[in-house]
C-alpha cells in the first residue's frame, strides 16, 4: 500500500461548495497602480493615459509677491441699476408681463406698472374736486359761446379772458383725472439682466421699496478689504479666479475711511466669464505687488494634502513612478501659486490628475 501511494501523482483537492476553509492569499499584482512602501506611487503608462495625467516642468523665476484678500461681487454703477417705487401703490404687470429672473431687458423697457393707492377720504375729495371743475368748465364753455355771439358789442378782452378761463379749467380737469387714474411705469434704467425681482401682481408696496435690480453680467465691480493701508501704494496687478479661469482686474482706487477696521479697495472686472458670479458672492482677490520673490509657478490643481495635512505636489521621478514632495508656497494669480521651497528646477510636476494619484493606495 505504501508503494502504491508513493507512485500516485500529487493532485489538488477542492472542498465542496460552502466548505471552503480559506487558503493562501494571492500575491498582489505589480502591473496595476499601487502605493509603494516609501510613499511613492507606481503608475503604469497605461494607467497614466487612462487617468489623463499631465506634467509640467518647474522652472525657477522672479515672481511678483502676491497677497490674497477677501472680497465680494458688487454692481458696476455705470452698467447696473435699481428700479424703485416713487410712491406707494399696487403692482400691475407690464406690457409683456412681469419679467423673470435672469431675463434680458433693454433700457426703457416697461417692466411693471404701479397704480397709486389713496385713502378713501382723500379719493372722495379728489372726485368732488373733479366734479366741481367739470361744472365750472361747462359754465365757462357756455359763457364763451354767448360772448362770441355778441362779439360785435362785447370788448375783445372779455372774450380772451373767457377763453383763458376755459383753457385753465380744461387743464385742471385733465390733471385731476390723470392723478386719479395714473399708473406709474417702472422702466429699466439700463440694459442688462434681471438680478433680483420683488414684484408680484397685485402686491402693495411702499415708496422707495426696491422692485427690480438690473445688472450687466459682463461688467461687475469687485470690492476687497485690505487691513494694511500700505498695500494700496504697492498694487501692481490684481486677479480673480472664476471656474479655473484667471480674470484680470483694474484697480480703481480705495476708500479713505475704514470699514470694520479695514480699507475697501475697488476693482473693475470685465469678461464673459463673470456671468458665473452673483451679486454679493464672496470671492478671493489676488493682488500682485511690485516686490519680487524667487519661486516656481505651479497650477493650483497640482497642490494636494498628505495625511499630515501638509501641502504636497507629485513629482515624476521615473517613467512609471511619482514621489510626493512637501512644499511651501505663496499665492500668485488665483490659478497658480509660487512654490518657494521643496522643488528643484527641472522637476516634472503632475499638473493634471494629481488628485487621482493622491488616491492610489
Amino acid at each position: 500500500m505504501a508503494a502504491v501511494i508513493a507512485l500516485c501523482p500529487a493532485t489538488n483537492s477542492w472542498a465542496g461548495e460552502g466548505h471552503d476553509h480559506g487558503g493562501i492569499s494571492a500575491t498582489p499584482s505589480m502591473n496595476g497602480p499601487q502605493r509603494l512602501p516609501d510613499g511613492s506611487v507606481f503608475l503604469p503608462k497605461s494607467a497614466q493615459r487612462q487617468l489623463v495625467i499631465r506634467t509640467i516642468k518647474a522652472e525657477i523665476a522672479d515672481l511678483p509677491k502676491s497677497i490674497e484678500l477677501n472680497g465680494k461681487v458688487s454692481m458696476d454703477p455705470n452698467a447696473g441699476g435699481k428700479v424703485q417705487a416713487i410712491n406707494a401703490g399696487r403692482v400691475e404687470a407690464g406690457p409683456k408681463g412681469l419679467p423673470n429672473l435672469g431675463s434680458a431687458v433693454r433700457k426703457g423697457d416697461v417692466l411693471a406698472y404701479l397704480v397709486s393707492s389713496l385713502a378713501p377720504i382723500e379719493q372722495s375729495n379728489q372726485f368732488a374736486q373733479l366734479a366741481e371743475l367739470k361744472a365750472a368748465k361747462s359754465l365757462a364753455e357756455k359763457r364763451l359761446a354767448r360772448l362770441r355771439e355778441l362779439s360785435d358789442t362785447v370788448p375783445r378782452k372779455d372774450i380772451e379772458a373767457a377763453e383763458s378761463d376755459l383753457q385753465s379749467l380744461t387743464g385742471r380737469v385733465s390733471a385731476v383725472s390723470t392723478g386719479l387714474n395714473h399708473r406709474e411705469p417702472l422702466a429699466a434704467p439700463v440694459s442688462g439682466v434681471i438680478a433680483s425681482s420683488n414684484a408680484v401682481a397685485g402686491q402693495v408696496i411702499d415708496a422707495r421699496e426696491l422692485v427690480f435690480e438690473i445688472v450687466d453680467p459682463a461688467r461687475l465691480r469687485i470690492e476687497a478689504l485690505a487691513f494694511d493701508t500700505s498695500l494700496i501704494a504697492s498694487v501692481d496687478k490684481a486677479f480673480v479666479a472664476v471656474n479655473n479661469q484667471r480674470i484680470a482686474l483694474q484697480f480703481l482706487g480705495a476708500a479713505r475711511s475704514l470699514r470694520e477696521q479695514a480699507l475697501p479697495m475697488n476693482f473693475k472686472a470685465q469678461g464673459e466669464e463673470l456671468s458665473a458670479l452673483a451679486l454679493g458672492e464672496p470671492i478671493r482677490v489676488v493682488i500682485q505687488t511690485k516686490d519680487k520673490v524667487k519661486g516656481m509657478a505651479v497650477p493650483v490643481s497640482a497642490l494636494m494634502k498628505n495625511p499630515a495635512n501638509q501641502s504636497i505636489v507629485w513629482v515624476k521621478t521615473a517613467a512609471e513612478r511619482f514621489t510626493p514632495r512637501t512644499i511651501t508656497f505663496e499665492p500668485l494669480d488665483g490659478t497658480r501659486v509660487a512654490v518657494t521651497s521643496g522643488l528643484e528646477s527641472g522637476d516634472l510636476i503632475a499638473a493634471q490628475g494629481a488628485t487621482l494619484i493622491n488616491q492610489v493606495r
